[in-house]
């Protein structure tokens, strides 16, 4: 019914499809103004407890501003510099939004605010509020206000909040020059595909409306929560990928219904009952693994579960119902000139019967080149995001490079503790314990401060008073948050107290992240898995074409991961990539991958396995429908895999690590899964399958007649060309594998 309504309106849908696009285009630019910037933060945990402390009962917190001091002649003890720095600390607490700041030369002059040479010391500021209100109303104009040069000092600007707000700058402008290249990029690929410019501009029509209706469907969700800036990178890539995708898909069917010789209205009505069954399925599996990070508690992730779902609605929209009217439209001037290519005949058809004849040799050879690729991710090492997720060019990197190279302690990166104690002295005790932690470098306290268990001094530290007894500053070497803030932190909470402790500040509020993080993977993994194995269970009835597909799936992903792990943690390539290795890999990022690429894996298994269904469906033959099937469906999921990978790698030419992180491994994700584990090991698995492929217990097969879903609607074709076999029984396996 929808592909007749389509084809009597063809043109009232076209004309109001560029009108939504349109519209989506003006409403999707204010989107990009109402995305939120995000910390990395668990809401509710116990270090966001003590940011709430501290800003409540102390008007204070973590620093998240720095201005580093450079004297240009002599030392910062020097009589001038010393006052300029003065000078410099009163001008920016005065600063509005500034809520509290110090420096080396108001806090008694501590060694750990000036660097081992003497010519650097450090001012440090609060500045309270959430990112929004820090990284877009306060820092955009403090920032370049205070990075000066005067005849005494040099000024740089760095810190938390400013590191991420130059992050959230450079994504923008990464995300500007990505568009500026993948649309010509795509229409080239897609004229190379179809050899007709009507074609390709519809199809990437398709992308361009599945890309400005998400965010225009972003825009809705922007009013109900919080919605992160990097979602929209999500929406390009994503939208340009499955938007062509499915406009592939959709137009390879039209072209193949056109070529039957029913004319134009009756291949537009069979393709969107066909095709389109093939891409609701598809949309639904890429919508549900996305959705899956909604479990999440974290703002940054549930961000990219909005955007995913919106982008797969507008992609299926577009591809299901303006794409076929724009074909009903322009009728056979899509197809490819000359002869329709024959499937038998051809290069994939070729490859997958030599892969069944010999299923063991060529299956094992790839299964071990994936576990080769894939092992480097055992030695994966969770870790926490810094300044060096920005290039050495910007600003706050080259500050904090600066910080690391000549001070012994990272002061701005304190963890911080609040204590329940009776008194300020009760605190002493415990302060000097905390010392005693291998890479504390200083404990603050009212009570004092503390190095290796002693006290330094009389009264209460710099910067503290008597009146603030319950609070600790735990100043961590700049070696110990290098290489373990990690267990730093948990060092310090399992550290005994005689009254009740909180631990915060940025290294405890990056763990909490992290823990809340990782701890949640199991679920996502088990939820990612039971919602696609359903969803082709509906389409297939097989139990055994699900578990094949999760298994493959999980040996493509490893793949991408242990591309990750050579490359953005041990840092091969990291010279010609631009960028610095950090040693580990930020949490968050893998898991965002791993519900992309799981998603997009299934999206091409949708569509082999429709096919493959599909001939065996009409000719009975379990092992003659493999073969064609692949021959039938492997060029558009290779054409598919190749655009969809182009538009991820674009993302390796940015300059954030994360959009690296994603767009290296994204495309090295789709172009393994597209070649070497559906052009090898889908067949030869499927051959050692034999009939199995589709089998599923009676009760599951009674429940699939009830409410499966079925592609199969093109009319009966000649017989196949000769299958593997020349009969659907199974073929005899050898012993020996290879022959």
């Amino acid at each position: 019914m929808l592909g007749r309504f389509i084809v009597e309106r063809a043109r009232w849908i076209v004309a109001i499809g560029i009108a939504v696009t349109l519209l989506a285009g003006v409403v999707a630019a204010g989107t990009l103004n109402a995305l939120s910037l995000s910390r990395f933060e668990a809401p509710g945990s116990e270090s966001m407890r003590v940011r709430d402390t501290l800003a409540r009962d102390y008007r204070t917190g973590s620093p998240n501003l720095a201005l580093l001091v450079t004297a240009r002649q002599g030392t910062v003890d020097d009589a001038a510099v010393a006052e300029a720095g003065r000078a410099l600390d009163r001008e920016l607490a005065a600063h509005p939004g500034v809520g509290r700041a110090w420096s080396y030369w108001s806090t008694g002059s501590p060694d750990t605010l000036r660097s081992r040479d003497g010519r650097q010391a450090l001012v440090l500021a609060w500045l309270p509020g959430d990112a929004n209100q820090v990284r877009r109303e306060v820092l955009p104009g403090l920032a370049p206000e205070f990075t000066r040069t005067t005849d005494t000092v040099t000024v740089q600007v760095g810190g938390g909040d400013e590191v991420f707000r130059q992050t959230m700058e450079q994504a923008r402008q990464d995300f500007l020059r990505a568009e500026l290249v993948i649309l010509p990029l795509v229409f080239l690929l897609l004229w190379l595909v179809y050899r007709r410019i009507p074609a390709a501009l519809v199809t990437l029509g398709t992308g361009l409306f599945a890309v400005l209706g998400s965010l225009a469907l972003l825009r809705a969700v922007v009013a109900f929560t919080d919605v992160s800036t990097f979602a929209s990178n999500i929406a390009l890539v994503m939208g340009i990928g499955l938007g062509v995708d499915y406009g592939l898909f959709v137009v390879f069917r039209y072209r193949e219904e056109l070529r039957h010789g029913d004319g134009v209205p009756r291949a537009i009505t069979r393709t969107v009952r066909g095709a389109g069954r093939g891409v609701l399925f598809s949309g639904g599996t890429v919508a549900a693994s996305l959705s899956v990070l909604l479990v999440f508690p974290f703002p940054f992730l549930r961000s990219f579960a909005y955007a995913g779902v919106a982008v797969v609605l507008a992609a299926v929209v577009g591809a299901t119902v303006l794409l076929p009217a724009a074909l009903a439209l322009l009728g056979h001037r899509v197809q490819r000139p000359g002869p329709a290519p024959d499937p038998a005949n051809g290069f994939w058809f070729t490859a997958a019967t030599r892969v069944m004849r010999r299923p063991l040799a060529f299956g094992g050879a790839a299964l071990a080149v994936l576990l080769l690729l894939g092992s480097p991710f055992l030695g994966v090492r969770f870790g926490l995001p810094d300044d060096r997720v920005l290039p050495a060019s910007a600003p706050a990197r080259q500050t904090h490079d600066a910080i690391r190279a000549g001070f012994t302690v990272e002061e701005a990166d304190a963890v911080q503790v609040v204590a329940t104690a009776p008194t300020p002295a009760a605190v002493g005790p415990y302060a000097a314990e905390l010392s005693r932690i291998e890479g504390v470098a200083r404990v603050d306290s009212a009570a004092g401060s503390y190095r290796a268990g002693q006290r330094t001094g009389p009264g209460p530290a710099d910067g503290f008073t008597a009146g603030e007894g319950r609070r600790l500053a735990v100043h961590p070497t700049s070696d110990r948050l290098e290489n373990d803030p990690t267990g730093l932190v948990r060092e310090i909470r399992a550290t005994a107290a005689p009254f009740e402790v909180r631990v915060g500040g940025y290294p405890a509020e990056l763990t909490d992240y992290r823990d809340g993080v990782t701890g949640r993977l199991p679920l996502v993994a088990a939820l990612i898995v039971t919602v696609t194995f359903a969803l082709l269970f509906l389409m297939t009835g097989s139990v055994i074409a699900p578990l094949k597909a999760t298994v493959l799936n999980v040996l493509s992903l490893s793949v991408m991961f242990g591309a990750l792990v050579l490359v953005f943690q041990e840092g091969w390539l990291s010279g010609p990539l631009g960028f610095t290795p950090t040693g580990v890999i930020e949490p968050s990022i893998p898991i965002l991958m791993f519900c992309i690429a799981y998603g997009l894996s299934m999206d091409y298994e949708v569509f082999l396995l429709a096919r493959i269904k599909e001939e065996y469906d009409r000719s009975g033959d379990a092992l003659g429908s493999v073969p064609l099937g692949i021959a039938r469906s492997a060029p558009l999921v290779t054409a598919a895999a190749l655009i969809l990978a182009v538009s991820f790698a674009t993302y390796a030419t940015g300059q954030v690590v994360f959009l690296k992180q994603l767009g290296i491994g994204m495309a090295l994700a789709v172009l393994v899964d597209a070649t070497l584990v559906r052009g090898v090991l889908v067949p030869a698995l499927m051959r050692l399958a034999g009939p199995a492929n589709w089998w599923a217990p009676a009760p599951l097969r009674r429940l699939h007649d009830r409410i499966g879903l079925r592609e199969s609607t093109s009319p009966k074709a000649p017989n196949p060309s000769p299958s593997p076999s020349p009969s659907p029984s199974p073929m005899p396996i050898p012993d020996t594998p290879g022959m």
